[in-house]
């Protein structure tokens, strides 16, 4: 059951998450156009070379791509495979919260400045389709054995 379709979900899951760890989330624009703070997972960093730790996203998109991983080697156990699948989404969904926080909290002390999302916003999306599809697979998997099991 490894070679199924949803283990290509999974791992492509976890290869999304892994990419969204390595890139911009956003930037803050002052209305003159010039970037001053640069939001990442890890931080965000000032135009003034001061930085500030934002571990928690990091930490968020770590424990995703892990649960990912994990899941793809419980093919034995399906229902904790769609689980897990749930919890990951729900995971990256949380994530999305937690970067709005950051997002806002960061942006109070800057009156006239505008926050831009790069293209690490978008891979956790991807991350959260692709969950649902590995989530069918799974659970079509599950249908397909309990009507095996009816018919013996």
């Amino acid at each position: 059951m490894i070679q199924r379709i949803q283990s290509i979900y999974l791992l492509l899951t976890a290869v999304a998450v892994a990419i969204a760890m390595c890139i911009t989330i956003g930037s803050y624009v002052e209305a003159d156009g010039i970037t001053t703070h640069v939001l990442k997972p890890l931080g965000i960093s000032y135009a003034n070379g001061e930085f500030q730790s934002t571990w928690g996203l990091f930490g968020l998109l770590f424990l995703s791509a892990v649960i990912s991983i994990a899941t793809i080697f419980l093919f034995r156990n399906r229902m904790l495979q769609v689980r897990m699948t749930i919890f990951n989404a729900v995971l990256l969904v949380g994530y999305y919260v937690v970067v709005a926080v950051f997002i806002f909290s960061f942006k109070g002390g800057m009156d006239d400045a505008s926050f831009r999302p790069g293209i690490g916003l978008a891979f956790p999306a991807i991350s959260i389709i692709l969950c649902y599809l590995a989530f069918r697979g799974i659970y079509r998997d599950e249908v397909m054995v309990r009507a095996a099991d009816r018919l013996r």
